[in-house]
């Protein structure tokens, strides 16, 4: 029998073993392990966290251009790349192709952002804040940074916080997930290619033993998190716990609200990409959809229901497929059971998509898309994060009656309207309770120019990723006042607090 590969670390700039503790990494289309991770241990979390220590004073000293331009021939390498990079991502997340271009290229414009870090630091100036007094604000690094990312965007997620923190003058120690660690691993490689010199970018692939180390290090100055919203609670509480700069992104319920007066056909096609699309796996995923009027509600579950009909389900490798399967078999499980508990609950499940059969693929972690009508407040479907392609469809009466239960609800990340009312639209994008809205937009994901975070359990933390804020994030602000008197001038004591009057 053939010994799986086996995918070890990166730390200062070398390919490393460490720790004893094994996790298998699988194909969900076929269901079986391709490779072995070695689960660090917290002594080779330390050796990493060391390794961007002694990277940090003299990666801080480099100049601005010359960091960016790293990040500028890193993203000439990811683009050169790509097929190789998505083709890993593909086979351990499962995710269709296309879907994993897409991740691909989003991440590249968070490099791209990131390659403008001359302009983005260049800090405030005033002259003659005073008599022969200047003042000035600049942003200088915090040190050592780490990043804990997520399964479902195991490219696009990790470029969010490290091309940012290393342009801002940082060392970074990033910890993908474990279920799919191999195409970050590959891009941390191709940073190395572009120049990052040893020790600023590491790779420590682990669990909650590699979390840990990383939460209770005095020398990590910052972290950044995105996953479910219990861990990332926790992240954020000890991580404060020991004085570090935490940003922890969670989990989310986006709702999607269909107004009367809305291009049915349009709105049925666009949830389709949100709701199914990555099968579900997305923290700004719509898994419901509250149609307003019950003939609304009924236009949208046909559309669904007959568009649903069309969906070709199988292994991402095959450009025909419009998705792929479960990333394990464990959450295969747990988004059948959610489908299961909605059945028990008393919504109407229209489309049960958990009997789909792939063709030489019966081991795969495959289910089809489900579509339930008629959810309530207070059923499991509706309340909790599902992360599996399961849209429930809500009736309600007016516009008000699905912002309060939008605005009621615990997680506050993206949510949309359909609507031709631009009264509607501004009155909904200006009273909603959530971070990020989209008007005739499913998936409203700013660009790499603006900012990604939700409100309310959706994020703990001050700053969201990416964007200006990250530049906050990983820097911060020092102001200085100087002032040189001219020759031979005295002045003496002054007791009161100084102003400009």
């Amino acid at each position: 029998m053939n010994e799986l590969p086996l995918i070890q670390h990166l730390i200062d700039g070398q390919l490393v073993a460490g720790g004893n503790r094994l996790a298998d990494v699988f194909n969900p289309a076929t269901g079986k392990a391709e490779k072995r991770l070695l689960l660090a241990d917290t002594v080779t979390v330390e050796k990493a966290i060391a390794s961007a220590h002694a990277a940090y004073p003299a990666w801080r000293a480099t100049p601005p251009l010359k960091r960016a331009r790293v990040m500028s021939k890193l993203k000439v390498l990811l683009e050169e790349n790509a097929e190789q990079i998505c083709a890993l991502l593909t086979a351990e997340h499962g995710k269709v192709l296309s879907d994993s271009m897409g991740e691909l290229q989003r991440g590249i414009e968070n490099v791209e952002y990131a390659s403008y870090a001359p302009e983005l630091l260049k800090g405030e100036h005033s002259k003659n804040v005073g008599p022969s007094m200047d003042s000035w604000s600049e942003f200088q690094p915090l040190g050592v940074a780490a990043g804990i990312t997520p399964f479902n965007f195991p490219v696009m997620v990790p470029l969010w916080m490290w091309p940012m923190a290393i342009a801002c003058g940082n060392t970074f120690v990033l910890k993908p997930s474990e279920r799919d660690p191999s195409s970050a691993l590959l891009v941390a490689e191709l940073a190395l290619q572009a120049g990052l010199p040893p020790g600023v970018l590491n790779v420590v692939n682990g669990d909650k033993e590699a979390v840990d180390a990383l939460l209770v290090d005095k020398r990590v100055q910052a972290v950044s998190f995105v996953g479910s919203t219990a861990i990332a609670e926790y992240i954020y509480a000890t991580g404060c716990a020991h004085g570090k700069r935490v940003q922890a992104l969670g989990g989310a319920k986006n709702h999607a609200v269909v107004m009367p007066d809305a291009d049915i056909d349009n709105a049925v096609n666009a949830l389709m990409g949100a709701a199914y699309g990555s099968c579900g796996e997305r923290c700004m995923a719509i898994p419901l959809v509250l149609a307003v009027g019950d003939a609304t509600a009924d236009a949208v579950v046909a559309g669904l229901k007959a568009a649903i009909a069309k969906m070709k389900v199988g292994p991402g490798t095959d450009a025909a497929n419009d998705m792929g399967p479960l990333v394990t078999k464990q959450h295969f499980e747990k988004v059948k059971g959610y489908v299961e508990q909605g059945i028990k609950e008393g919504a109407k499940l229209v489309v049960d998509g958990r009997d789909v059969k792939v063709e030489g693929h019966k081991d795969g972690f495959f289910l089809g898309a489900c579509l339930f009508d008629n959810v309530k407040p207070g059923m499991k479907i509706y309340q909790e994060e599902i992360f599996g392609p399961v849209l429930g469809v809500m009736r309600v009466k007016t516009l008000q009656e699905g912002m309060d239960l939008i605005n009621a609800h615990e997680y506050g990340n993206g949510t949309c309207i359909f609507t031709r009312d631009g009264e509607a639209a501004r009155y909904f994008s200006e009273h909603i309770l959530v971070g990020m809205v989209g008007i005739n937009v499913p998936l409203p994901v700013p660009v790499a120019y603006h900012s990604f975070g939700g409100w309310k359990r959706s994020l703990f933390g001050d700053l969201s990723a990416y964007g200006p804020d990250a530049v906050r994030f990983y820097s911060k602000r020092k102001t200085i006042t100087q002032r040189w008197l001219s020759a031979g001038v005295r002045e003496g004591a002054v007791f009161s607090f100084p102003t400009n009057r």
